[in-house]
């Protein structure tokens, strides 16, 4: 079995392929200063929730954006004696358009990765984590960069931290615009507003994705993923071909297959 772990700034997320399929998925809280022990004991209590164990295990696949957990995950795969890849500028097959190639994310570019491979290009995945990201993908499958901004809960928890009487709500879209209580105005601004600024950057890299490449808007593929993508909220974001929580462990998959020479993924469509 292969292990893939997608080590965000809120959530360590692990996923279990046999022969290319993704079998399971767990998800963890991210502690950023966990030892190498720490971070061993984690994922072997998220594979025996499975019945699994390291024993079972034949390879490591691996993006992260907390470099000191980067570090202990390759103490862990050392002292497992498993083989691991990290995903980076140098690891992912995708050529790397921007101005500091090793400064882009190795979760975008496994995104890339997953989006030219699985739908096809010129592509935008829009991520929706702790940051949301836009990931653009040229006509060529190359990474050409994109946007961040804040990620929607990061802003509802620092408007409820930072003033006196504004209240954490539900993540929930409002019927109105116009709030008729402290409440329905605070998801209206944040919910709808969000909505809005996520429509507005996806119609914009999509004409500027697609002016590049000689083809129309309708013609760039757009994904979501990332732990808010299944909400009613984003399923409702004009022009989105699918949504797909798993695109980045299935980057993940896909990159160990081309670099390390594992199973192709096994994407399940018909033949």
């Amino acid at each position: 079995m292969l292990l893939a772990v997608d080590i965000g700034n809120t959530n360590v997320t692990t996923g279990l392929f046999r022969n290319g399929a993704l079998i399971e998925r767990r998800r963890a809280t991210t502690h950023a200063r966990a030892s190498a022990d720490e971070l061993e004991h984690l994922l072997d209590a998220l594979l025996r929730l499975d019945d699994a164990s390291f024993a079972d295990v034949s390879s490591i696949v691996a993006c992260s954006v907390v470099p000191s957990l980067t570090a202990a995950l390759e103490e862990v795969a050392a002292r497992r004696e498993r083989p691991l890849l990290i995903a980076s500028a140098g690891t992912v097959p995708v050529a790397v358009r921007t101005d500091r190639p090793a400064d882009v994310g190795a979760d975008r570019l496994v995104n890339a990765l997953a989006a030219a491979r699985i739908h096809g290009t010129p592509a935008i995945v829009a991520d929706f984590g702790t940051a949301t990201t836009l990931d653009c993908v040229g006509a060529d499958g190359a990474f050409v960069g994109g946007a961040i901004a804040p990620g929607l809960e990061l802003g509802l928890d620092a408007l409820a931290a930072r003033t006196a009487k504004l209240p954490r709500v539900e993540l929930r879209a409002p019927d109105r615009a116009i709030g008729r209580d402290t409440v329905s105005a605070i998801q209206s601004g944040t919910v709808l507003g969000y909505q809005a600024l996520a429509n507005g950057l996806i119609a914009r890299c999509r004409a500027e994705l697609a002016e590049a490449s000689g083809s129309t808007p309708g013609d760039v593929r757009v994904i979501l993923t990332g732990g808010l993508s299944a909400a009613p909220w984003a399923r409702g974001l004009d022009g989105v071909d699918a949504i797909d929580p798993d695109l980045t462990l299935k980057g993940l998959a896909i990159l160990h297959a081309e670099v390390g020479g594992g199973q192709p993924l096994e994407l399940g469509l018909p033949r």
